[in-house]
């Protein structure tokens, strides 16, 4: 996924797409240079979602809340009215969701190949408390 110039897009990672990657929070920051909302969806609670993200500090600019991942797609794309939504997931299920809502469907093996992104067991988070200034 590399920028074609156009970054008015919403891309919004499915959780189990976002663990299938060896550095999230590395992939998170880079596709802000494409994109103009990357947020995650899931049918898990709030807070598995919120623990991950934190632990790999990813600042979202959306998740799923209590909301399951259909309510979520439909809620973003109207708030968030740009040219293009990007669901990456991992399922037939996803991709199947992606086209009731209307977004664009990649499944992240095909993402992370056209992004160079390195999938495998997300890599321990090696954290300077001191640089750590947007986290309570």
């Amino acid at each position: 996924m590399q920028s074609s110039g156009n970054s008015d897009m919403t891309l919004a990672f499915e959780l189990e797409a976002l663990k299938q990657l060896a550095e999230p929070d590395t992939v998170f920051t880079n596709t802000r240079q494409w994109s103009s909302y990357v947020g995650v969806v899931s049918e898990k609670p709030t807070y598995v979602v919120t623990n991950f993200t934190r632990k790999k500090r990813i600042r979202q600019d959306f998740f799923s809340g209590p909301r399951g991942k259909q309510e979520s797609l439909t809620n973003v794309k109207q708030q968030f009215d740009t040219n293009r939504h990007v669901f990456i997931g991992t399922t037939d299920e996803d991709e199947a969701l992606a086209e009731e809502t209307g977004w664009e469907y990649l499944d992240i093996e095909d993402a992370a190949e056209a992004a160079e992104w390195e999938l495998g067991e997300p890599k321990p988070q090696t954290t300077n408390r001191s640089e750590r200034d947007d986290w309570p």
